[in-house]
């Protein structure tokens, strides 16, 4: 079962339906069993249930998530796969010790891979929906893995089965996603750096 977590500034916002309900579908179409919560009411019982996390993203001005960066230190000790998306990214930096800078990207953006991870299937360069003010600095433990002109857009744990993506792959590159479900722990054998 994977754990969708809604980033909105509350339970039940309309900023719900255009980053949590686009993730949602996506899992329905797939086929994969999902509970969603708001990231104020995750406890125990519903970590210990979840074999990976998606964090979805919330409106751009929406940041109230990270003045509660409490909510999200389990992720440091949660060894299970988990995508950050947005703002997903920004909380799960945050829960590392990564800050964020100023950097805002509206539209489509061309993304570079810096590192070859399988979870963007061999791809070099693509383009991607991009909805943010501020970019994640990369927390020790952590390798970027792609980027555009102003900001990293991906990054990774060196070791755990975390990943964080600025831009929505939700909106224009759902193909993320499916790969991300279809196997949440490929390429962590033998890979380096």
């Amino acid at each position: 079962m994977i754990l969708v977590i809604d980033l909105c500034y509350r339970d039940g916002s309309l900023s719900r339906a255009e980053f949590v309900a686009p993730v949602e579908r996506i899992l329905r179409e797939a086929g994969v069993p999902f509970t969603t919560r708001h990231h104020t009411a995750i406890g125990a019982p519903e970590r210990e249930g979840a074999d990976a996390v998606i964090l979805c993203g919330t409106a751009l001005r929406d940041t109230g998530y990270m003045e509660r960066p409490e909510l999200f230190r389990w992720l440091t000790a949660f060894e299970r796969p988990v995508l950050g998306i947005s703002s997903g990214m920004r909380a799960l930096a945050a829960a590392f010790g990564g800050g964020s800078e100023p950097c805002c990207e509206i539209g489509m953006t061309e993304i570079r891979m810096l590192a070859p991870d399988p979870l963007f299937g061999g791809r070099e360069v693509f383009s991607a929906y991009t909805v943010h003010e501020h970019a994640v600095q990369v927390p020790d433990g952590f390798v970027a893995l792609a980027a555009s002109e102003r900001c990293v857009q991906a990054i990774r744990h060196r070791s755990l089965p975390l990943y964080g993506l600025l831009f929505h792959p939700e909106v224009r590159n759902e193909w993320i996603i499916e790969r991300f479900i279809d196997n949440p722990h490929r390429g962590l054998t033998g890979r380096t750096g």
